[in-house]
């Protein structure tokens, strides 16, 4: 006797594409588990804004750290804050979830409340119509956000973060070496 049509179980999808989209499920719900939790420490420096500038950033997993640094001859602070974080989102080999300190209100509120984003969709241009700076740096910066989880933190520059100031630190360094 033939089964009836009727008295399978009703669905959109037929047999085999539900069970893959099952598997779909608890493959991507694995990997997200599955990413490494990374927090980024990032600082810049300039002397004159614009002047000679350096960053520096920390980068910490698993109680390692890695710190990296550069600078210019002729640059501005918020460059090298951009730049900071760029080089450290460089040095992260795939996805992870991100952790981002920064003591720059300009990265953190462009990038949390997706300033950013907007000034990219209206041609580098903000809510104000002048021209947003730095687009250059921005795109670079917004691609490799899009590729990480990332959660946003600003700290106050110059205080009890441990991190916050070995990256000033780094960063005065790199920007000393142009004077």
């Amino acid at each position: 006797m033939q089964k009836s049509s009727a008295s399978r179980e009703p669905s959109i999808f037929p047999r085999k594409r539900r069970q893959s989209r099952k598997f779909l499920i608890l493959t991507k719900a694995t990997l997200m588990l599955s990413k490494k939790n990374v927090a980024v420490y990032t600082d810049g420096a300039c002397s004159g804004n614009p002047g000679p500038g350096g960053w520096g950033a920390v980068l910490c997993y698993k109680g390692k750290e890695k710190e990296i640094s550069g600078g210019e001859a002729l640059t501005t602070n918020n460059r090298m804050e951009l730049t900071a974080v760029i080089s450290a989102l460089e040095c992260l080999k795939e996805p992870c979830e991100v952790d981002l300190y920064s003591d720059s209100k300009y990265v953190i509120d462009a990038l949390e409340k997706k300033w950013a984003e907007s000034w990219r969709k209206k041609g580098w241009i903000k809510s104000d119509k002048k021209p947003a700076l730095n687009p250059d740096l921005w795109e670079r910066l917004l691609l490799l956000v899009s590729q990480h989880e990332m959660h946003y933190h600003w700290v106050k520059g110059h205080a009890d973060n441990e991190y916050n100031n070995r990256c000033d630190a780094l960063a005065v360094a790199e920007r000393d070496k142009w004077i």
